[in-house]
């Protein structure tokens, strides 16, 4: 899953890509045009659009820990990322927890906490998000590579476990988050 910041990426710029690639709502999610919107969307979140206010320390722990916080109750966290304007999780729903919920609680704890911290009030996180289910083992190892490596790819860091507020510093130890598919 990968929810962002609310300035993080304008609905005019994503209208303009899906007019441009010719995608309306009947196009399915494997077209190669599709791909080439995701592709465009992550270059633009890697880029550092909007406010960037998970760049700071103080947010992007509030919102690592509200990540941590019902991991093994609600949910079983395997990968996360706080990246400047978007965050990353992988994470297996837990029975009788429904993701719309545990996502509203993630951004509904962080979004109050982070604004009392910055001393600001209004929206913090763009309602919509995106997520996708793992299909194979395969899928698996590359989602948590991808995630891992966003820092990276996005020229923040030189190594995945020097990010800060990821699950790959906990990884590298062999921690907590150094999980192989269930």
């Amino acid at each position: 899953m990968t929810f962002r910041l609310a300035d993080a990426l304008p609905q005019k710029v994503i209208d303009d890509w899906k007019l441009e690639l010719d995608i309306n709502r009947d196009t399915p999610a494997t077209d190669p045009r599709m791909i080439d919107l995701r592709r465009k969307i992550e270059r633009y979140e890697d880029a550092g659009h909007g406010s960037c206010v998970l760049r700071d320390p103080a947010p992007a722990e509030i919102t690592e820990t509200a990540l941590l916080h019902f991991d093994g109750e609600r949910y079983r966290l395997i990968a996360w990322c706080v990246m400047p304007n978007h965050v990353h999780a992988m994470f297996e729903m837990r029975d009788g927890y429904v993701l719309s919920r545990v996502l509203h609680s993630w951004k509904s704890f962080t979004a109050k906490e982070i604004n009392k911290v910055l001393g600001k009030t209004g929206q913090l996180w763009l309602e919509e998000y995106r997520d996708r289910f793992i299909r194979d083992e395969n899928h698996f190892h590359m989602t948590v590579a991808y995630i891992e490596n966003n820092p990276v790819k996005a020229g923040l860091c030189r190594a995945p476990e020097e990010w800060a507020f990821s699950s790959a510093r906990y990884r590298e130890h062999g921690g907590r988050d150094a999980r192989a598919p269930r």
